[in-house]
């Protein structure tokens, strides 16, 4: 099931010109890396994910168009999935990316990944 290509596009807007966004397909959606931490997500199944702190997230549940998300059951503390209705508008878009981008900000920075040696690569003999 593809992701909300038009919400991805949205969200690509508004993240434009920050040289630490990256983008990754996870969790069958369009995952937003930001700083090496997973910011926000746009799901498949409708809806978006969104970084949230611990602290607010039980205030942001009371919202309407948000609930906890959850993975294989279990609801994960650090994120809350976001209906369609609740970033209908630009603005509204914007103010959960803002909310996510101040989460990821208080995030130790991550360190880079080393990558894992493989087999070096030789050039083909030439017949």
């Amino acid at each position: 099931m593809p992701y909300d290509q038009i919400t991805a596009e949205r969200v690509r807007t508004i993240l434009f010109g920050r040289d630490d966004v990256a983008e990754k397909s996870l969790m069958g959606g369009r995952c937003f890396m930001v700083g090496g931490h997973l910011c926000c997500s746009v799901s498949a199944r409708g809806g978006l994910l969104i970084r949230v702190d611990e602290a607010t997230r039980a205030e942001l549940l009371k919202k309407a168009h948000v609930r906890p998300m959850q993975m294989g059951g279990r609801p994960v503390r650090s994120f809350v999935r976001v209906a369609a209705q609740a970033y209908r508008t630009d603005a509204g878009l914007r103010k959960w990316i803002a909310r996510a981008l101040e989460c990821v900000a208080k995030l130790p920075p991550k360190r880079p990944r080393r990558k894992a040696l493989g087999r070096p690569l030789r050039r083909a003999k030439r017949a």
